[in-house]
């Protein structure tokens, strides 16, 4: 089975997720920058919340994903208000013909002086227990 990690991170909150499923997957976590050129089973799309909506980057990233390459694709994101980025990332993926994985994961991120230290440790923790249920599940 094979596994990426794709983030797109303003403050770093988002990126301290990504680097957390890259340590539970055993795969380096890159940004949207670095495309998907090779067959993956499963995708850790990482997003954040900006304005009520997800960056341009991320659906710029979306727009060129390429459905025969990439199986399905799992949520994750960080936001200091808002809900996750799930259902807008899903409409957008979902146009593409990409499966979305039911579960996301999902915390909040520091913003001024909103959440100072999120995510935290327990946050890193969570995120890693959540990859590798994704992962056992999709070895089964």
């Amino acid at each position: 089975m094979t596994t990426a990690i794709r983030y797109y991170s303003k403050t770093g909150n988002t990126k301290k997720l990504a680097d957390a499923i890259g340590q539970a997957a055993g795969v380096l976590a890159e940004t949207v920058s670095l495309p998907i050129t090779e067959p993956v089973d499963i995708l850790f799309l990482g997003s954040s919340v900006y304005a009520a909506g997800i960056d341009s980057e991320v659906k710029r990233f979306i727009t060129s994903l390429d459905s025969t390459k990439v199986k399905k694709v799992v949520n994750f994101s960080t936001a200091a208000l808002l809900p996750s980025t799930y259902k807008q990332v899903k409409q957008l993926l979902e146009e593409k013909g990409i499966s979305v994985d039911e579960k996301e994961f999902h915390c909040r991120g520091s913003f001024k002086m909103l959440h100072k230290g999120k995510p935290d440790a327990e946050d890193l923790k969570e995120v890693q227990a959540f990859t590798e249920k994704i992962l056992n599940r999709a070895k089964s």
